[in-house]
């Protein structure tokens, strides 16, 4: 979930965003995000992210790239264009390997890349935080967790004093889309 309304608290280590999505959490609030400069396994699952499912698809493209490369060589080697050389088989399986291999690693590599473009919608040259003055040293050394709008218990109130018992560096809300 990417938010794109609602208010945001700036956080300067990776305790604070962990013990921060807990209490939130403990809270009641279910719409969360976090920005960090460093993956968070502990903060992912608090956050109730689920598992990419990026994996299989990969696997099945490798998958389709190894049936697809090793039948194109059976295909040109014993079918259309055969050629006994040297008492040697039409059929030479381990000559096959490598480009079968190849084949295997770029189809699911391509798959990989183009589901990592879907699955996060890139590109996206625009959000809401990217107005948030400092908000770009999240890549780099700063904290982000936010609390979106569409959360049942969001109230800008109330949320703004949640958020600040947490002691962030600032809480800044989701700045409106220009129109």
């Amino acid at each position: 979930m990417s938010i794109r309304r609602g208010l945001l608290a700036e956080l300067d280590s990776a305790g604070a965003v962990a013990a921060a999505a807990d209490a939130l959490h403990a809270l009641g609030y279910r719409a969360l995000d976090t920005w960090t400069p460093l993956p968070l396994p502990e903060v992912e699952e608090r956050l109730g992210l689920r598992r990419s499912r990026l994996g299989p698809y990969a696997f099945l493209g490798g998958l389709a790239g190894a049936i697809l490369g090793y039948g194109i060589q059976w295909y040109a080697d014993v079918w259309v264009f055969p050629l006994r050389v040297g008492g040697r088989p039409l059929h030479a399986a381990p000559a096959f390997i490598p480009a079968t291999f190849e084949a295997t690693v770029l189809v699911a590599a391509f798959v990989a890349f183009l589901g990592v473009f879907v699955t996060l919608r890139l590109p996206e040259l625009w959000h809401p935080v990217f107005e948030i003055d400092g908000f770009e040293r999240a890549s780099a050394d700063r904290f982000w967790i936010g609390v979106g709008e569409d959360d049942p218990l969001f109230d800008r109130r109330r949320t703004r004093e949640d958020l600040a018992a947490l002691h962030p560096l600032r809480i800044v809300p989701v700045p409106e889309p220009p129109r």
